[in-house]
């Protein structure tokens, strides 16, 4: 029997599936479960099923609802049967990168996708990833008559009253990454599909923020679920003027909005976020992990390298462009990490540790200015994810990007925020659930350091771009 106070909330990454089991009420987590997945950017989904059971079992008796945020673009190719055909090409593959170039090109530049979708491709996007499988797996391509999300395939898994790949369905917030779907008039684009794939193929329908798609064996109603930043967004209850700033995997920031947003620059993407608004967003593929590789580096785990990097008296003038693996904003998908201002006084751990944080900020502060192009207040930071740990990040934090810091109390915000779309989806209104927020270390950086570090990363960033988007 199934009790309405008990949802749940899955946050199917890119590097485990976790399964929180939450009061409707409150949002308390009672339960949860976690299983990885294999470390690769192109998975066979049956790993993130394996995950799911996993991670869920003995957890899910009498949950009412469930909810999955999964991890945005990738891309699942079905055949008429809904059986898997090619593994899945995950956000973080840049093999696309040279059809991404093409594609661009085809439909008349930056300008032209911006308008059509509210972003511009980058490797990243599902789309692209379309015009590359056609090349590199033609048998594949040939055999696939619908393409699917990550979160798509998980919910039709569990859904036991579909089949085939007829009710496949999916969310605005995750449907505008696909590079097919557009956040300003709420339609698929299927034009865009064949320009990348030479033919049309079955899109899942888009189902309504609070709608039930679904029911597992069980009996559990299935939302309509979501993409993960905006399952992040909706569980941090993001209100106007925050953006959040995320310091996992890979580095975002991004914020709610009451209207559609389109950068022809392409930094900003503009999508749709989980409860019939905007989330306007900025993704970078480098940030916890440069801190990692420099502890790695330098011999030093990472409590030593937040040390030496925080009492380091400033990087000197040595500046760190941490495009470790390639990067997505700015758009180098082929690119390397470089150094630059190295002398025998920075060739120091502690400032080449104090380089590596400074670095990862200043990328995720031009995202954040970014945010500010598009119109867009920025009140105060969330600082969330692995790095926002960090005692030095969350020291220099602040006068880099410009804004107040909190933290987010450390919890699992996809799944949360999966939980609460549940709830919403078996009340009928979307619950109130407190955020627990904590302030950071004291500040280190005064205003016009920050802005002399920012400017050199820019000069560095300006004077070798050319090098590094041959790399």
């Amino acid at each position: 029997m199934t009790d309405p106070r008990l949802v749940a909330g899955v946050d199917c990454s890119t590097q485990a599936t976790k399964v929180v089991v939450c009061d409707a009420n409150t949002g308390e987590v009672l339960r949860e479960g976690r299983a990885p997945h294999p470390d690769a950017t192109q998975v066979d989904p049956a790993e993130w099923w394996k995950a799911w059971s996993i991670a869920s079992d003995g957890l899910l008796d009498g949950v009412s609802a469930l909810s999955v945020a999964g991890q945005q673009h990738g891309m699942v190719l079905l055949d008429g049967a809904g059986a898997v055909v090619h593994p899945a090409v995950l956000w973080n593959d840049t093999s696309s990168a040279d059809a991404t170039t093409s594609l661009v090109a085809e439909l008349g530049g930056p300008e032209a996708w911006a308008a059509a979708t509210g972003s511009v491709p980058v490797p990243s996007f599902t789309v692209t990833k379309l015009r590359w499988v056609q090349g590199a797996a033609p048998d594949a391509a040939a055999s696939a008559e619908a393409v699917a999300l990550p979160h798509d395939w998980l919910t039709h898994q569990l859904a036991a009253d579909r089949s085939g790949i007829a009710d496949l369905t999916t969310d605005r917030g995750d449907a505008s990454g696909t590079g097919w779907w557009s956040p300003t008039t709420n339609e698929y684009r299927p034009d865009l599909v064949e320009l990348a794939f030479g033919r049309s193929l079955q899109l899942p329908r888009v189902a309504g923020p609070a709608e039930i798609v679904g029911q597992t064996a069980t009996g559990i109603s299935l939302a309509a679920g979501t993409g993960d930043n905006m399952a992040a967004a909706l569980g941090l209850d993001l209100q106007p003027g925050d953006v959040a700033v995320s310091l996992g995997t890979s580095g975002t920031a991004f914020a709610t909005s009451t209207v559609p947003t389109t950068d022809p620059s392409g930094f900003v993407a503009g999508f749709a976020d989980a409860t019939g608004g905007y989330l306007p967003l900025v993704c970078t593929l480098n940030a916890a992990r440069v801190l990692s590789a420099t502890a790695q580096l330098l011999g030093m785990d990472l409590a030593e390298l937040d040390e030496a990097a925080l009492t380091s008296p400033g990087s000197n003038g040595l500046v760190m462009l941490p495009y470790l693996d390639g990067e997505r904003t700015p758009d180098l998908p082929h690119s390397t990490g470089l150094i630059y201002g190295l002398t025998r006084t920075t060739a120091q751990p502690a400032t080449m540790a104090r380089a590596a944080v400074e670095g990862m900020l200043c990328g995720l502060a031009d995202a954040v200015d970014a945010l500010r192009a598009q119109s867009l207040p920025v009140h105060r930071v969330l600082l969330l994810g692995g790095a926002a740990r960090s005692r030095a990040v969350q020291a220099l934090a602040p006068a880099l990007l410009g804004a107040p810091v909190v933290l987010p109390e450390p919890a699992e915000y996809v799944a949360l925020g999966a939980a609460r779309q549940a709830a919403w989806a078996v009340s009928g209104s979307v619950p109130t659930w407190e955020v627990a927020m904590s302030k950071p270390e004291p500040s280190v950086l005064s205003d016009e350091a920050a802005d002399q570090i920012r400017t050199r990363y820019a000069a560095v960033l300006k004077g070798t771009r050319p090098l590094l988007a041959g790399s």
